[in-house]
Parts: structure tokens; sequence; C-alpha cells
């Protein structure tokens, strides 16, 4: 029997992957060596990609809402100036985030740790009380949980010597903790150089990217990759958008809440809740159960009353706010978002809970594209055939 030359190459290609593959099981140590290494190459324009995308989602809103009129659209001056002055509009509307949350946001959670001390203290003596009154049919427990004593400036003195030690232990290596901090900001810069460049000149690498695909694929697999990727950027975009929106509408709705009710610790449970929302499914949640005690040191009434405020706020939240604002943006069934989520957190916890989701969608997407082309496929034959029976 005589092989075809087509036949030939797909046993030649067979062979090499299977050397290669034993090649690269015996020396798979060295293999991760060099791949450690050239992530660790890599990594600071990884994390440019991902500042950059965070960056543009701003930028791309003011584009179109301070330079996307009509009457502009031929201006010269205006093509040259509108990605630059968004830029800036961009990065300064970012740092003003940081800066609020650092200069007003910050301090006013440090009184309340501060607070949030004092309270505990007044609150083990009254919690005693309370479960030696539970556990008066029972005298042995009774007696034990009176003999609990929290001794609180021996636990203030724990605290200090821990961080004394750890920072002991971190000045014992200062050469190391120099290059850690030296390469960390060299890293940084280098990050953020590349997020710019990324941002200013996008089209331009758009178009160079198109031109090596089609150098090297057939134009039907240049429309797919490229119709991935629109995919992709479109539902990480609306997804990471939607959530950090929808997380701040849902603090803000907190903190004006319990101020209206006079609930203790307002800031620090909205500033809480908001970033705990991040999280899908399980997030506001675990910031509900620390709102919870928080306040059920100070208060146990009022830490039912938050139980039932949160109950409330999250129906409006879920119900009025979540479908308008991140709405079916990643157009993934709720089953597949509870797959995601527990496979994402996993493996790269809360950053693989934001990622894995609209990764998850996109691949049901194009997974459900092709299967419905398969059936369509299948659907014309089967009446082709009927046709010609």
């Amino acid at each position: 029997m005589r092989i075809s030359r087509e036949n030939t190459k797909r046993i030649m290609f067979l062979i090499a992957f299977t050397m290669i593959l034993l090649a690269g099981l015996l020396n798979i140590d060295r293999i991760g060596s060099v791949l450690g290494m050239i992530f660790h190459i890599i990594f600071p324009f990884i994390v440019g990609g991902a500042i950059a995308f965070i960056i543009n989602m701003p930028m791309k809103w003011m584009e179109n809402t301070f330079f996307g009129r009509e009457k502009w659209k031929n201006n010269e001056t205006v093509k040259k100036l509108k990605r630059p002055v968004s830029l800036v509009l961009a990065l300064i509307f970012i740092l003003a985030i940081i800066c609020v949350v650092f200069f007003v946001v910050v301090p006013q959670l440090g009184e309340t740790v501060i607070r949030l001390g004092n309270d505990v203290r007044i609150f083990w003596p009254k919690a005693q009380e309370w479960a030696i009154d539970l556990f008066e049919n029972n005298p042995e427990i009774a007696q034990w949980i009176g003999s609990l004593e929290m001794d609180w400036d021996k636990v203030v003195s724990q605290a200090i010597s821990f961080v004394k030690v750890g920072a002991g232990t971190i000045l014992g290596s200062t050469v190391s903790v120099a290059k850690t901090i030296v390469s960390g900001v060299a890293n940084a810069a280098i990050a953020f150089v590349f997020a710019i460049y990324l941002l200013i000149s996008k089209e331009t690498l758009k178009r160079q990217l198109e031109k090596v695909l089609k150098a090297f694929c057939n134009d039907k697999k240049v429309e797919s990759i490229v119709k991935i990727c629109s995919l992709t950027h479109h539902t990480f975009a609306n997804f990471l958008a939607g959530q950090c929106i929808e997380a701040v509408i849902l603090g803000g709705m907190f903190f004006i809440a319990m101020s209206l009710f006079r609930f203790p610790y307002a800031m620090l449970v909205g500033v809480l809740i908001a970033f705990t929302a991040l999280i899908p499914i399980f997030g506001a949640f675990i910031g509900c159960a620390i709102g919870t005690f928080l306040i059920l040191v100070e208060n146990p009434m009022q830490a039912l009353a938050f139980v039932v405020l949160f109950l409330v706020l999250q129906q409006i939240e879920g119900n009025l706010i979540y479908p308008h604002v991140v709405g079916n943006s990643v157009g993934l069934p709720s089953i597949w978002v509870l797959v995601a989520v527990t496979i994402g957190g996993s493996l790269m916890g809360i950053v693989g809970m934001l990622i894995f989701i609209p990764f998850i969608s996109v691949v049901y997407t194009l997974f459900r594209g092709y299967i419905d082309k398969r059936l369509k496929d299948k659907i014309l034959v089967t009446e082709s055939e009927e046709h010609k029976e």
C-alpha cells in the first residue's frame, strides 16, 4: 500500500510532536524554570496591558463625550488633540479617586478602627454576662465563661512585638529588600510607560497586528481571530465597568442609609460593602457578615436591624440597579456564573473570580455559536436530502 505525501507529512508531524512532548516531560524542571524566567521578563508588559485596559475605559468615554461631536469629526486639530487630552483627563480622574481614598476615606477608617477597639473592650464583659445568663442551667459552662479574661494590654503588646519582629526580619535583609524595591519601582515604571504607549498608538498597533495575521493566515482565519478578540474586549470591558459602577452605587446606598438611620460605622461598612461587592455572588454577603459583627459589638439590636436593611437594599440592587448597570453584558447563565466564580476563586483567588466570569462568557458565546452553526448545517443537509428524495 502506497502512503500519500499528505499522510507522510501527518505521520512525521505526529512523530516530531511525540518526541518533543517526551523531551518536555523528561526535562519538566528545566522547562518550568525557563518559563518562570520568561514570565518574569514579560511580567511588566502584562501589567502594562492590564493598566492600559483599565485606563482605556474612562479615556474612551471622554473621547466620545467631549470630542465625539459631528462638527469636530473632520477637524484636524481636534483629531490630534483628542487622544492626549482624553488620556490626561482619564489619568487625572483615576488619580483623584486614589487621593479621595487616601486622604478622605483612610483617615475616617482609622478613627473608626480606634473606636472599634474601645467598643470591643466594653463589649467583652457584656458578652460574658449575656452568655452566663444564657447557660445559667449549666453551671460548669457558666463558670468557664466567667473565668475567661481578656488582657487587652497584653494583646496590644503582643501585636506590637509581632510587628517589631517582622520589621526586624525585614531590616535584617536590607540588600534583598532594596533589590525588591528597586525592581518593583522599575517594573511599575516600565508597565506605566508601556500602558501609555499602548493607549496613544492603539489604532496603529491594531493595524500592524492585522497585517501580521494576514501575512501568515488566510482571510477567513483573520476574520475569526479579529471577531474573537473584539468579543473578548467587549465582554471584559462591559463586565468590569458595570461591576465597578454597581459596587460604588451599592456602597453609597449603604453609607447613606446607615447615616440616615444613625447606624455606627457607616463609612467603614459602606467601603467594605463597595469593595466586597466586586466579588460576584458572594461578595456582598461577606461585607454583610463583617458589618453585622462590627455593629453587634456596639448594639445587638441595631445589628439585627442592619441585617434587615441589608436584605432590603440587596433586593433593590439585585432587581433594579444591577440589571440596568451591568445588564446582560456577560451573557452567561447563572449556573455558569457560579461555575466561573468557583473555578476562578480556586485558581487565582479574588482576581480569578473577576477574570473567569467574562472569560467563561467568551468561551460560552463561541461554543454556542459553533453549536448553532453545526445544527444549521445539519438541518440544511437534511432538507437537501429530503428534497432529492
